[in-house]
């Protein structure tokens, strides 16, 4: 079991806290970017750089990535290959990605782009808050506990 995030754009408190999960747990990560990040000093913490690029990272985490690895990205496209390969993928906001949501989470995706496009929608997703935090560290401890359970 590892845990993948995709680092470019997760935001900085949501990755200590998934760093402090795997100390906690003992459980791998690794981080896949386009730029160098820094990260926790822990031997438990990896970091891929992969080329600049549209969907490189996300490709890199899609081919790596096994059915039993929890992927952390707000990347809905990710998440949908991610689940269509029976893996887990968890939003930085707290959300479950499975087969029963991403199909609905990607159609409004690509509406919600139609329409910024369009222009008759301005802005992007709510800024990041502590609602968002709390919302992410329960289902980060949830989730993490079903899938130690089912490894052992």
């Amino acid at each position: 079991m590892k845990i993948w995030i995709d680092a470019d754009a997760c935001p900085r408190v949501i990755k200590e806290m998934v760093f402090r999960a795997s100390e906690r747990l003992q459980v791998p990560v690794c981080l896949v970017a386009n730029k160098d990040l820094s990260r926790a000093h822990s031997r438990l913490i990896t970091s891929i750089l992969v080329a600049d690029g549209f969907d490189i990272a996300d490709d890199y985490i899609a081919e790596h990535a096994a059915p039993e690895d929890l992927v952390i990205t707000a990347d809905i496209p990710l998440a949908a290959r991610i689940v269509a390969n029976g893996g887990v993928a968890l939003d930085p906001r707290g959300e479950l990605y499975t087969e029963e949501n991403v199909g609905e989470r990607l159609s409004i995706r690509d509406l919600m782009q139609e329409l910024r496009s369009a222009g008759l929608v301005l802005g992007g997703p709510a800024q990041f808050g502590l609602t968002d935090r709390k919302r992410f560290a329960s289902s980060l401890d949830r989730t993490l506990t079903r899938m130690v359970k089912l490894k052992r």
